[in-house]
């Protein structure tokens, strides 16, 4: 995997700066039920509302049952199947509607989720892992292949696994994961107390 910490106008912590989402995956290489625990268990301590952990993460390891697997790469979109084929590990991150202490509905269940999966991807750095979260799958497809209920919001799909030399990318694929890592400026997302103070880095 070649490195793409990102260039920050400040330094950050390196686990932040070096996650990125490459494409480049070791087929011939396991992902260990160990560090299948360590990465659910990093999500598991993600922070939500009243603490209710909304998330519900389905895995598939392909070196653990490699049908099961391919059921779940059939079910991206072509575009992400050319690559995350090689991936060893996906898994889709979903979440249940409602609070488990008095069933109310609970808008928060993407926000907590989100925070829990970045817990993950990070976690997959910290380990020498690479992943790589997708919107490109078919959410309908995905339901009925794992009957899964209807009331279980379908976030993302992630790929985890090894990463590999850049030479077993096609051309498209090469091209996009060399590109230049990119972000707006500070001045744009971050304001100083209303939409119209931008946040800005200088003196």
């Amino acid at each position: 995997m070649i490195a793409k910490p990102a260039e920050t106008e400040q330094a950050i912590a390196t686990i932040l700066a070096e996650r990125w989402s490459g494409r480049a995956y070791d087929p011939t290489v396991a992902v260990s039920n160990e560090q299948v625990i360590a990465l659910c268990e990093a999500a598991r301590w993600a922070p939500s509302c009243f603490g209710d952990a909304p998330w519900r993460y389905i895995i598939w390891n392909k070196h653990v049952d490699q049908a099961q697997w391919q059921k779940a790469l059939d079910c991206l979109v072509p575009g992400n199947q050319e690559w995350a084929k090689n991936a060893s590990v996906l898994v889709l991150a979903a979440s249940v509607s409602t609070f488990s202490h008095n069933d109310k509905n609970n808008r928060w269940v993407g926000y907590d989720t989100g925070a829990a999966s970045i817990s993950m991807c990070l976690q997959a750095t910290a380990m020498g892992l690479m992943s790589h979260q997708m919107g490109g799958f078919d959410a309908d497809k995905i339901r009925t292949t794992f009957e899964l209920p209807d009331d279980l919001h379908l976030w993302a799909m992630i790929a985890i696994g090894h990463p590999a030399p850049l030479d077993s990318l096609n051309q498209e694929q090469l091209e996009r994961e060399l590109k230049a890592r990119e972000r707006r400026p500070l001045s744009q997302q971050f304001f100083n107390g209303a939409l119209h103070s931008p946040f800005t880095s200088g003196e």
